[in-house]
């Protein structure tokens, strides 16, 4: 069986389906990390982080929600991204109008205010957004960045599955490392610089399912070649991809036994006792089935 869904969710349905020995794979929550190098395209990495932060108004499990931006172009890529979610349009039309649309219902839109609330309440910076928009639709807020988010905040660990994210700066890649890996969850990092070769060679230190470079998620999920899953509390197993086949399999072993049997019969082992090797041929061969 194939599940989408919270972590939390997730865990009860792992508990069924292991006490009925049923396989289960499990695409669950993320608290996803982009991280943006100091060589980074600013540009192109201010249009990705618009996609990979509020398509679907947040609410994609690979969506990100957390950004490390290194110190050198921190001041210059944080201001870029505050214009660029402030000149976002919300919509609530079927067509192409909009750059956001809402949220899925007013339990999820609680969830986002209590999130960003708390982090408020203790000290995070609102840069953009921050607020619900019911002008334009009930379920509706905006896109939100914060700074100063840190631990004891409830979005600082937990998932907000909304279009909310907490910004920070770092120095060096063995700390970003270490503070992106620092977490529950690992289904969707990102990784963003002009040196293909090394965002690859840092990707692979990121403990999470799916690491795209130069891109916030589209390369990895779109791919039906990839496999597609989680790390640690963000799921088991994997869709697309053959590991997204064979987890629907099971193996069978078929053996034929063609040579000598396991053990000869008793009163063959009592025969060869004592006797040469060449002396021990000659008996099994006149063995049944023995040639």
């Amino acid at each position: 069986m194939m599940f989408t869904g919270s972590t939390a969710t997730g865990r009860r349905v792992a508990e069924q389906a292991g006490h009925n020995l049923i396989g289960a794979s499990m695409e669950l929550g993320g608290k996803n990390a982009m991280i943006v190098l100091g060589d980074a395209n600013i540009g192109r990495a201010i249009e990705g982080a618009e996609r990979a932060l509020f398509s679907n108004a947040g609410q994609l499990c690979i969506s990100i929600e957390r950004l490390y931006v290194h110190e050198s172009v921190a001041d210059e890529y944080t201001r870029a991204l505050v214009d660029r979610m402030r000149g976002m349009k919300l919509g609530a039309g079927l067509d192409f109008g909009a750059d956001m649309g809402s949220l899925v219902s007013r339990a999820q839109l609680e969830t986002v205010e209590s999130h960003v609330e708390d982090a408020f309440a203790k000290g995070a910076q609102v840069l953009a957004g921050g607020h619900a928009r019911p002008d334009i639709g009930p379920y509706f807020f905006e896109p939100t960045l914060l700074g100063g988010v840190g631990e004891g905040m409830t979005l600082f660990r937990n998932e907000t599955f909304g279009p909310v994210v907490a910004v920070s700066r770092f120095d060096a890649e063995d700390e970003v490392v270490h503070r992106a890996n620092d977490s529950e969850y690992g289904l969707n990092f990102s990784v963003w610089t002009r040196d293909t070769r090394h965002g690859r060679e840092l990707a692979t230190r990121l403990r999470a399912g799916t690491v795209n470079v130069n891109e916030g998620y589209a390369p990895a999920w779109a791919s039906v070649d990839a496999p597609m899953g989680g790390m640690k509390a963000s799921g088991l197993g994997r869709r697309h991809g053959q590991a997204g086949i064979v987890k629907y399999t099971d193996a069978q072993t078929v053996a034929i036994q063609r040579l000598l049997p396991i053990a000869p019969p008793p009163h063959v082992g009592q025969r060869l006792w004592g006797r040469s090797m060449t002396a021990a041929l000659r008996v099994l061969r006149r063995v049944p089935g023995i040639r």
